[in-house]
């Protein structure tokens, strides 16, 4: 320790200094505010009380309440579509690429439930603020693109039918999965059927390639 500088001082000499390291702990509580409460019920002021910064730099880095609910938004989308770009499915022959796509959302989707309740949330806007995110829509194109390449790769071996739009394949992958996350509550509560498991997660998950798969071939 520098003589004369306390170490809590040091500490917070080193946060002031660190931008990014504050707008992504900025973004972190806010995404869990935002997820447990809808963009109706956070409060800045219960965000900033989580954060190491304060209110006044929350407007500094984000202008305000709806610039922090579409960063955190666009860092939700980007979290999942940076895992789906490191899946390396060019390399895999397509049957095994598709499952891996498939598992891949499923089990990111099943392990940040928060990131499903924010999707929820937004759609109970109406996708208002969605709509306001250029990113939003760049990072989304790319899960298109991967899709269309593993969809042409399949139609190329004579493996995948040519009929296959890849916006709606990517729609009933995103389907299956969410709906494991989004319906547990009241669906394992009304048919007394088991969803978190281990097991049956494992069988949900197996269930919902094998049905893609099936939509797919010839």
């Amino acid at each position: 320790m520098k003589k004369g500088i306390p170490e809590h001082g040091r500490l917070r000499t080193r946060r002031t200094n660190d931008p990014e390291g504050n707008r992504r702990n900025i973004i972190d509580v806010a995404t869990r505010e935002f997820a447990e409460k809808g963009f109706g019920g956070a409060r800045v002021d219960a965000i900033a009380a989580r954060t190491r910064t304060s209110k006044r730099m929350i407007y500094y880095y984000f202008g305000g309440k709806e610039g922090l609910y579409i960063a955190a938004l666009e860092e939700a989308y980007r979290k999942i579509r940076s895992l789906e770009g490191k899946l390396d499915l060019a390399h895999q022959p397509p049957e095994e690429a598709l499952r891996t796509l498939v598992s891949s959302t499923f089990d990111y989707q099943n392990a940040h439930p928060e990131f499903i309740r924010l999707v929820m949330n937004e759609n109970v806007l109406n996708g208002a603020y969605v709509s306001r995110s250029k990113e939003i829509q760049r990072l989304n194109s790319a899960v298109i693109s991967t899709t269309r390449e593993l969809l042409q790769r399949g139609q190329r071996e004579g493996t995948f039918r040519r009929d296959i739009d890849p916006v709606d394949l990517h729609m009933s992958i995103s389907a299956l999965c969410f709906f494991n996350v989004a319906n547990r509550a009241t669906f394992s509560t009304i048919f007394k059927r088991d969803m978190a498991s281990r097991k049956a997660l494992a069988e949900r998950r197996s269930q919902i390639a094998d049905l893609i798969l099936r939509y797919l071939k010839r």
